[in-house]
């Protein structure tokens, strides 16, 4: 038998089976053909279809060969089996897609069934001990009971909160009482509670109402679950909560630049970083094509621990058994989430998104930072927060050992926890911490705010000039009504450190401060003065 060439037959079946394959069932039926005219029996046929991932029966083999007009008589050429075992492969990828009738005419909607499962299992793990509708679970993945169990908005609104905790009350929500379902009305109210709280954390929820989720309508649903799940985990692919990212940094480029990255950049430059300690050999710049044959995860799971992920599943010439392979490493450190073969080999993007952030997730493998290069994250972290009159403000909360600590003044205000730390450490006693929001991270806008009213209301109760602004502005992070706070908390604090140095009780003024400035560059042989602290001569410094 001649031999063949891998890459015309590649491009003849529509790359639907790789030239690797190709290659490795040409050496299958090769070996099978003992008297070498081309052809083999149907009995061998199945024995290279084994190799193939693919175990089906003789009949089925004729009936395959029928359905799509080979008459074989019984036995067949390679080109022929290769025609077989592209029309297989197309079967199962057609499984793993449901076609919907849209509501309009000629309009239809895919829905991929490997999503569908892996979202459903996520649900099953994240809420089966939910103690108001964890009765539902585990929900059947393979069928399509997610849609109908959505439909009254207590699934979409527990998986909310998993991925965003307390975007919702749990309060506002309608349940089923006494056995019976929701009403139409209660049920609107919960899809509408949905639909903001969708739009709270950043889905994109245009096209999608209250009444869509109450119709259990499959193709806006699974969107939906994506988005919320997406978000959930990308929430600790922060720095602030591992400032090992920090290492990620390329040459050039500032940190402002990194942190602009969509989460899906952020990730491969992890891999990158990984994989360049390997013998892969190439980077990796999408969580598609460029995975698919699950080369570039093997070497990445072997990096993150190679006394449990080998690199064995190079050897497997059949992408279904390597990617099997690769899953099975990925088992080994408790990561087989999100990912099927089928999704693998398929670049399904989504699932390889959720696979990689689920692996960074648990095991990010950076080496903790250094205390210079620590010291350097901060200086980025200041220079990136603003201006350098709110630096200063962050610097003097700093030094006062609020937690956590202020890297930028607009961001780390906003739940009010360290502005209600600042003012009991000038004034010990004042807070009532009764009446705050304390379990951090504090997600919920309306707890923020409770919080942020209650340090305007204390600072009102310390004479602060504090017209028009309100605990929503400092929550909203509008920079010049927090600067306005921050300052007069600053000024507060430094008058009560000055009357502590006097023998009496009496309050110090702006005056006072003025004189006593202009008093002690008198000593010192200067004749320099000020009038107030907007004096134009404060500009220049002698």
């Amino acid at each position: 038998m001649t031999d063949i060439n891998a890459n015309l037959l590649e491009s003849k079946f529509n790359h639907i089976i790789k030239k690797e394959e190709i290659t490795e069932l040409y050496k299958q039926f090769n070996g099978l053909d003992s008297d070498g005219n081309g052809f083999i029996t149907y009995e061998q046929v199945q024995t290279v279809l084994s190799q193939f991932g693919e175990n089906i029966d003789v009949d089925y083999i004729q009936k395959g060969f029928e359905d799509l007009s080979i008459r074989t008589e019984g036995e067949a050429r390679f080109e022929e089996v290769l025609a077989l075992a592209k029309s297989l492969r197309e079967s199962h990828m057609d499984k793993k897609k449901v076609v919907l009738q849209g509501s309009g005419t000629g309009i239809t909607h895919v829905i991929n069934n490997d999503e569908k499962e892996q979202f459903v299992e996520h649900i099953n793990m994240q809420l089966k001990n939910d103690p108001h509708i964890g009765d539902r679970f585990p929900i059947d993945e393979y069928t399509m009971d997610i849609f109908e169990q959505c439909k009254d908005g207590l699934i979409l609104s527990k998986l909310i909160n998993d991925s965003v905790p307390d975007t919702i009350d749990d309060r506002v929500l309608n349940y089923p009482k006494n056995g019976k379902p929701l009403n139409q009305f209660h049920i609107t109210e919960n899809n509408n509670v949905v639909i903001n709280s969708c739009k709270a954390i950043g889905c994109n929820v245009v096209n999608i109402g209250s009444v869509d989720l109450a119709e259990g309508r499959p193709h806006l649903i699974l969107g939906l679950l994506w988005q919320i799940i997406k978000i959930g985990l990308s929430a600790k692919i922060d720095i602030a909560v591992h400032p090992e990212l920090f290492r990620l940094l390329q040459d050039g480029e500032s940190l402002d630049d990194m942190l602009k990255l969509p989460t899906e950049q952020i990730l491969i430059r992890w891999m990158n970083y990984h994989l360049k300690e390997s013998a892969y050999g190439k980077p990796v710049n999408n969580l598609s094509s460029d995975i698919k044959d699950g080369c570039a995860y093997t070497y990445l799971l072997n990096q993150l621990d190679p006394d449990q992920c080998s690199l064995a599943p190079l050897n497997e010439q059949n992408p279904h058994k390597r990617a099997e392979m690769v899953l099975d490493n990925a088992e080994k450190l408790g990561c087989r989430k999100y990912l099927t073969p089928n999704a693998l080999i398929n670049g399904n993007s989504k699932l390889n998104f959720a696979f990689v952030a689920n692996l960074f997730n648990t095991h990010p493998c950076l080496a903790p930072l250094s205390d210079e290069e620590r010291a350097q994250l901060d200086e980025w972290l200041f220079s990136s927060s603003g201006d350098r009159e709110s630096r200063s403000f962050a610097l003097w909360m700093n030094s006062l050992g609020c937690e956590p600590f202020v890297n930028n003044l607009f961001d780390d205000l906003q739940d009010g926890l360290v502005l209600l730390q600042t003012l009991d450490k000038v004034h010990p006693g004042l807070v009532d911490w009764k009446k705050v929001n304390k379990q951090t991270p504090i997600t919920s806008k309306f707890k923020k705010v409770e919080n942020t009213n209650y340090v305007i209301a204390l600072a009102k109760s310390l004479n602060f000039s504090l017209v028009g602004i309100q605990g929503s502005d400092i929550t909203d992070g509008i920079k010049n009504l927090t600067l306005g706070l921050v300052w007069q908390m600053m000024r507060d604090h430094i008058i009560q450190t000055l009357k502590s140095l006097k023998n009496n009780d009496k309050d110090i003024t702006d005056a006072d401060i003025i004189n006593w400035a202009n008093e002690t560059v008198k000593r010192g042989n200067r004749t320099s003065t000020m009038s107030n602290f907007k004096d134009p001569s404060l500009k220049y410094v002698n």
